[in-house]
């Protein structure tokens, strides 16, 4: 059997070097330290050195890839875009200023973010022809599937933005991914409910024109509500980027093979659209609706704390935070800005929340395993009160981490280290056997 063991120690030339010992052969890998949080060991050389490959099932303890866009501390409850904090982000900036900073590195300053919205803004038109794709769809098709397909087939309508090796193309595409993304969401919405297109307009801002291509009607005029349109920017910001998750991941590894942006972007709304990654705020609603009635709550609960009833609280708890989302803290207080501007306070299922909301932050079971409602639980609430039917609530969390997407691409296609994806297995398989004749086989 073999001896392994790993220890890390100062070396004046690589600052650390961790060694593996196995099988008598010591092997040094150098340890990169981080600006903020896990140093990582390089273990790029390992295969050549000892025949061994490592086993990390999901990913946990590995680094894909460097990266300077997001950084993320669970245990603290910390979030930051190159850098900024996002509650900071979220109150004083707007989601074009944060999709410029998460593409760039920096904030713009006044003429960089004019220049920046106003090419967002011409760029919100899709081609007419994608009409024709839509309606191919049938109505009552998931609007996922529809924006995954929608997404990629932009390649095909785009030609002059598919080169990735040149970077005013890259830049191009990029522009078009964040600006038609919210034009392709509204065309879902409509196409699903049997009401026509709304079309794009250059004089309202990013989230307000959003909401106007969802909300209004070629028969009236339509005004959308600052409120709402303020609180559509947050979840926007919000939900931009969260460092290196599956759908993140999906769009790095479709890119390293050389595909255009537009199709890595399909593949990662595809990745999205999993109840496990982006459908979780969809699931809490679908929870809301299976309770019924604050009087329910209870034995709701009940369940919950039994484990073997299977029941599990939707919207609270994170994977990778083991404090209070730090996302949630800034939805919470917008949530109730929205449930007051539309006072919808006394709405069942909006009710149902608040009551679970309060057992969730003063119950000693759940405090202590540190299950706080998570964005996904505010973002559902608030997009009820606006009306948002559930099924269309991933659909707006591809719409905001689009510009997350994309810069995570536009970073890997400058990375020198880039290489093409190819994740190792441990293979427990069958071992070499003879083949059999149909006639002989028992």
């Amino acid at each position: 059997m073999s001896n392994v063991e790993s220890i890390a120690k100062k070396t004046p030339a690589s600052n650390r070097i961790a060694t593996l010992s196995i099988d008598g052969k010591n092997v040094s890998f150098p340890v990169y330290d981080a600006t903020e949080g896990q140093s990582v060991i390089d273990i790029t050389k390992l295969y050549g050195e000892t025949g061994l490959f490592t086993y990390d099932p999901g990913f946990l303890s590995t680094a894909s890839c460097e990266s300077k866009i997001t950084f993320i501390d669970g245990d603290a409850g910390i979030l930051r875009y190159r850098g900024y904090d996002i509650d900071a982000l979220a109150e004083k900036s707007d989601y074009l200023e944060v999709a410029y900073l998460l593409l760039n590195g920096e904030l713009p300053n006044a003429a960089e973010n004019k220049n920046f919205k106003r090419t967002i803004t011409l760029h919100t038109m899709i081609h007419e022809q994608l009409h024709f794709l839509f309606r191919g769809f049938p109505r009552a098709s998931h609007p996922m599937a529809v924006m995954a397909g929608a997404a990629a087939s932009l390649s095909a309508f785009y030609h002059d933005s598919l080169d990735i090796n040149i970077p005013e193309q890259r830049e191009l595409a990029a522009y078009r991914l964040i600006a038609k993304m919210p034009t392709l969401a509204a065309m879902a919405y409509k196409y699903s409910i049997g009401q026509p297109f709304i079309y794009p307009q250059n004089d309202l801002g990013f989230s307000e024109n959003f909401l106007h291509m969802m909300f209004s009607t070629p028969c009236e005029k339509y005004a959308v509500n600052p409120v709402l349109a303020r609180a559509m920017d947050k979840i926007l910001i919000l939900h931009a980027d969260h460092e290196q998750n599956a759908s993140t991941s999906t769009v790095r590894m479709a890119g390293s093979s050389g595909a255009n942006p537009f199709a890595c972007i399909g593949a990662g709304i595809a990745s999205l659209w999993g109840p496990a990654h982006g459908g979780a705020n969809e699931a809490v609603i679908n929870m809301l609706r299976e309770i019924g009635d604050v009087s329910q709550i209870p034995e709701f609960i009940k369940k919950v704390k039994d484990k073997q009833s299977g029941v599990k609280l939707m919207g609270f708890g994170h994977r990778v935070y083991k404090n209070y989302d730090p996302r949630a803290t800034v939805l919470r207080k917008t949530c109730q800005e929205v449930l007051a501007e539309l006072g919808k306070i006394d709405e069942p299922l909006l009710k149902i929340a608040i009551e679970l909301e309060k057992i969730a932050l003063s119950d000693e079971y759940f405090v202590e395993r540190k299950l706080y409602p998570n964005v996904d639980f505010y973002s559902g609430i608030i997009y009820r009160a606006m009306g948002i039917p559930s099924k269309m609530f991933t659909v707006l969390f591809a719409v905001a981490r689009t510009s997350g997407w994309i810069a995570q691409w536009k970073e890997m296609m400058e990375d020198p280290k880039n290489k093409i994806g190819r994740p190792r297995q441990l293979f427990t398989g069958s071992a070499p056997r003879q083949f059999v004749t149909l006639d002989k086989r028992k």
